[in-house]
């Protein structure tokens, strides 16, 4: 997209994982807790691993990190594990990636701003809640509130909200994908987890945001 039909956007959807913040310290150590405690030895999780599978859908996590069990059992693991996750992440909040709170609160006096993750019910709350955010953002969905993935839930966001011109800042393949399906422009956070292939823009850090966006920027 050229930078001017970036100007005329009026709503910013975004990713949370590998593009608001990192959580995959605090998550990978409160998953490998909860295995403990469920008496199993022979598998963990390092942060690396959940860069990589984050961005799926909590079913298909759970097929990678509890392969072997029973797909019943993989499913009440993973709920496990995100309860658990909850739980540290109140205790411990992951960091945002730099700037991004400032940011925000400047274009969110010129963008509509939402948030659409594949990520388990009250995942986004949290968010929100931990960074004292929650005035910033109109509205926000996951598959854990909808049963919907992620482009399913993009086109819920646009056509609840009447967007016009609407842009998704993710930091995978799968965000890009989901654009794709979802007919969004794709805006790439080239800091986080994952690569794309053809975005409509790149963003290195948060300030990128106000240069594509901020429309008091020229």
């Amino acid at each position: 997209m050229k930078p001017e039909e970036l100007k005329k956007t009026d709503a910013l959807i975004f990713d949370i994982d590998g593009t608001l913040w990192d959580s995959t310290f605090v998550v990978a150590d409160a998953w490998n807790a909860c295995m403990d405690a469920e008496g199993i030895q022979d598998r963990h999780v390092t942060a690396a691993d959940l860069k990589k599978l984050f961005g799926r859908t909590l079913p298909d996590i759970a097929t990678v990190v509890f392969a072997g069990f029973p797909e019943k059992r993989q499913i009440e693991l993973i709920q496990k594990c995100c309860e658990a996750e909850h739980e540290a992440l109140y205790r411990t909040p992951a960091p945002l990636y730099p700037d991004y709170k400032p940011v925000l609160e400047k274009l969110s006096g010129t963008h509509k701003l939402f948030i659409v993750s594949n990520c388990q019910a009250g995942y986004i709350e949290l968010f929100l809640e931990v960074n004292h955010m929650e005035p910033l953002f109109t509205d926000h969905l996951c598959p854990g509130d909808t049963g919907q993935a992620k482009a399913a839930n993009i086109r819920n966001i646009i056509e609840k909200h009447h967007l016009k011109q609407a842009v998704y800042i993710g930091d995978t393949r799968g965000d890009e994908d989901a654009c794709r399906d979802a007919g969004v422009p794709f805006i790439y956070a080239s800091y986080g987890f994952g690569e794309a292939l053809e975005p409509a823009a790149a963003i290195g850090s948060a300030l990128d945001l106000l240069k594509l966006f901020d429309k008091r920027e020229s």
